[in-house]
């Protein structure tokens, strides 16, 4: 095997943490001498996803391919999955990487299918959350991660990216059966640069997916309970897009804050953290997300959910750590609001965040997996 490898990432939704990833991974992949391309869903995303994937093309020596992929398995899903092969199978990968669970579920079934009639693809698959977050006591959650524990015979490597998210596959699907190694995500090093707050900045902002999983309605009721802890309304910026935007606009009414929230489209991180004093991360759920560390290597102050991988970056004892609850969170707003350079001195030395979650560091872990995958 040439030290050239030709890889494609597979994944279904071009937006948040799991395109993040994939943006600065294909980066460094093709800045190391590889043939890089991406085959990913053409029904989601907006105007700023567009605009970084015109950004990637002239990169991507095996092509950005975008075709129509369904969230949920239903009928439109095996016409949907034939044309996905189709591409695939013409860009004649030597590692197939999926993220997340519509793109390891290709990459396996895919990978697979191009074994019978040809040289072996090594399967890759990054969770990024995905199926893991399901309840393992539903139905629906029974079913996923026996989907699960049946595709991981088809792996060839499993990559995590927190030992949050290792943990939770043990618990819920079983020990892993194929080689797989803890990859945390990482950060250029231009990231580490501080970002100044503009004059006249908002209190706080929210940045991400505007869906119920990320916690923009906890975020929406802390900021009543925050502001009245502190005797005045507070002013907020929330950044992104999503399904239930609607319903936050109408969150945003009901509780007659209209004139102190202000929803942005989605835009670069470092461009949103100059927009407010504090960060807030109120997911309910999350893997190893980009927007923390992004946040401190930025020297932003946050309050961020103790959910998933957060506190590996923040430290488990971390202050700016609550519940994903609207009183808990309103209560650390106060707080921090009240004293801003006293709650700023507690977050994450940069130093050391940059020892730790470098993306240089990032893809050379990946490069290894991917060549022990294709020795197996």
């Amino acid at each position: 095997m040439a030290d050239t490898l030709r890889i494609v990432h597979c994944f279904r939704s071009p937006v948040g943490g799991i395109f993040r990833h994939v943006r600065d991974l294909t980066e460094a992949q093709v800045a190391a001498g590889h043939l890089v391309g991406i085959v990913c869903d053409s029904t989601t995303g907006g105007d700023f996803e567009e605009h970084l994937f015109e950004q990637m093309k002239g990169r991507m020596a095996l092509g950005i391919h975008r075709t129509p992929m369904q969230r949920h398995v239903g009928p439109g899903d095996l016409a949907s999955a034939w044309r996905t092969f189709g591409i695939i199978k013409e860009l004649r990968p030597d590692v197939l990487h999926g993220h997340g669970a519509k793109g390891g579920a290709y990459a396996r079934l895919f990978g697979s299918l191009l074994r019978v009639s040809r040289s072996r693809v090594a399967r890759v698959y990054s969770p990024h959350g995905g199926s893991l977050h399901y309840d393992e006591t539903t139905v629906a959650g029974k079913l996923f991660f026996a989907l699960e524990r049946f595709m991981a015979r088809f792996t060839d490597y499993l990559l995590f990216v927190s030992d949050y998210e290792r943990q939770t596959y043990r618990r819920k699907v079983g020990e892993p059966p194929t080689p797989n190694n803890l990859v945390h995500n990482g950060l250029r090093a231009a990231e580490f640069e501080p970002v100044r707050t503009e004059p006249n900045a908002a209190d706080v902002l929210y940045i991400g997916m505007m869906r119920d999983l990320k916690g923009p309605d906890i975020f929406i009721d802390a900021l009543v309970l925050a502001g009245t802890r502190l005797g005045r309304p507070l002013k907020a910026v929330m950044v992104g897009d999503g399904d239930d935007l609607p319903r936050y606009h109408a969150q945003v009414k009901r509780l007659g804050l209209e004139g102190h929230v202000r929803f942005l489209p989605p835009m670069p991180a470092r461009k949103a953290f100059a927009l407010a004093e504090l960060v807030v991360v109120p997911s309910r759920a999350e893997a190893m997300p980009y927007i923390v560390l992004e946040t401190l290597a930025a020297g932003k102050s946050m309050i961020a959910t103790a959910v998933g991988g957060i506190p590996e970056i923040l430290g488990a004892g971390s202050p700016a750590l609550i519940r994903p609850d609207p009183r808990e969170l309103g209560d650390k707003m106060s707080a921090a609001l009240a004293d801003p350079k006293a709650y700023g001195a507690l977050m994450t030395d940069t130093a050391d965040l940059k020892a730790r979650f470098g993306a240089d560091v990032m893809a050379a872990a990946i490069e290894t997996a991917y060549f022990a995958a294709l020795k197996r």
